[in-house]
């Protein structure tokens, strides 16, 4: 898949609209993390260096427009106005912030933009349209600009006003962050180096169906860990106390496990305890789980056998925790896997955001990998073979 990207664009003199991922966490108005717009700068600088006439456009929050109410504070909480703050402290540019998602005030802050100025536009989700990708709504915003640039990799997997609307009409390319990823991702899952092995964790087998089902015919060996291994322990016969169970999952956890031909890897061992604590006693059970025990993490001859079963590994794709990785002290799988998939040799290493991806870098391996990425959902669709429709309206080189 050859899409054109920003350096394919002449962007000099031009208002170029790019829609970025600034969904960060804000705590009583103020940036508690600011890793995605971080992560947009190299896209921005170089339209700043190349005299572009930025137009940069993102969601933050949920806003429901069904109660006016909630609406009213939605908008409140989810101002762009403290993303507009941090962008300008980050960038060696003027940083214009327009309050509003259309309208005059909005016209007029981009038609005065000089080369190499931005204009950071209020949250697109105060416009009702923007999720339902209405054509109106896009056909305005597109009109604001001449060129898209798609860099807001944690929302292509949504078919969006400003991330499928505006690339519909206007001439359009991948900003680097977004490049980044579907030359990563595509490695790993479209043309993997032999063997591939896929990391699965995480609470639900009905979160990950589509991407067990799709896993299963690519890679090489399906290791799954966290809580999603207690429907395929029952699967296989075992008991599992009160670990976490999805009874109605039970057959086709039994019908992956026959597909699979040997390929699915499970724990051997778990680590439980009787309540969801780190302050009441754990135990490491071996094929059944006590009643009014649960599994909170993989237990150390499960950590072993996951090793064993990366050695040689020259892919590793990897989505899920092994555990409740947000106490320390059932962390020690998680962190035991993730520290194996950092030191094996010369091998593509990627990690498919959420969870794991916030494991891997609180646990400081954020270095060690070959790739982790900025869109969870975005990236589970892309392991699940969908097509992501904020990329595939990008045009071909």
């Amino acid at each position: 898949m050859a899409k054109q990207t920003v350096k394919d664009l002449d962007v000099r003199g031009k208002r170029v609209i790019v829609r970025v991922d600034f969904n960060v966490p804000l705590k009583d108005g103020v940036i508690t993390n600011d890793n995605r717009i971080q992560a947009a700068l190299p896209t921005i600088n170089y339209l700043v260096e190349n005299g572009a006439r930025i137009i940069l456009m993102s969601h933050l929050g949920k806003i429901d427009h069904k109660d006016p109410e909630k609406r009213d504070a939605g908008m409140k909480k989810n101002n762009m106005a403290p993303v507009a703050s941090r962008l300008a402290e980050l960038v060696d540019t003027k940083v214009e912030f327009c309050s509003v998602t259309r309208g005059a005030e909005l016209e007029e802050k981009v038609a005065a933009l000089k080369d190499g100025e931005i204009v950071l536009v209020q949250n697109t989700r105060y416009e009702k349209g923007e999720s339902k990708n209405d054509p109106e709504l896009a056909a305005y915003w597109a009109s604001l600009g001449e060129l898209f640039v798609s860099d807001a990799f944690g929302s292509v997997h949504r078919a969006h006003a400003s991330t499928v609307g505006i690339p519909s009409i206007l001439p359009s390319a991948l900003g680097f962050l977004v490049q980044k990823e579907v030359e990563n991702l595509s490695a790993a899952i479209d043309n993997p180096k032999r063997p591939m092995v896929a990391i699965l964790g995480g609470a639900k087998v009905s979160d990950k169906i589509a991407v067990i089902e799709n896993l299963l015919k690519i890679a090489d060996k399906v290791i799954i860990g966290g809580g999603m291994a207690y429907t395929f322990k029952v699967a296989q016969g075992y008991t599992v106390g009160t670990s976490l169970l999805e009874a109605d999952k039970v057959e086709l956890a039994k019908s992956f496990l026959e597909k699979a031909n040997g390929k699915i890897i499970l724990p051997v061992d778990t680590v439980a305890s009787t309540a969801f604590s780190e302050e009441t006693e754990s135990k490491v059970f071996e094929g059944n789980i006590e009643d009014g025990w649960m599994g909170l993490d993989i237990g150390p001859k499960s950590i072993e056998l996951f090793k064993k079963e990366l050695e040689g590994a020259k892919t590793v794709v990897w989505n899920g925790p092994m555990g409740v990785f947000e106490m320390p002290k059932y962390a020690v799988g998680t962190e035991s896997v993730c520290k194996a998939i950092s030191e094996l040799p010369e091998a593509v290493t990627v990690i498919g955001g959420g969870d794991s991806a916030a494991a891997a870098i609180k646990l400081g391996y954020k270095e060690k990998f070959t790739h982790i990425s900025t869109g969870g959902g975005a990236s589970l669709e892309y392991m699940e073979g969908k097509v992501l429709p904020g990329i595939a309206i990008i045009q071909e080189k």
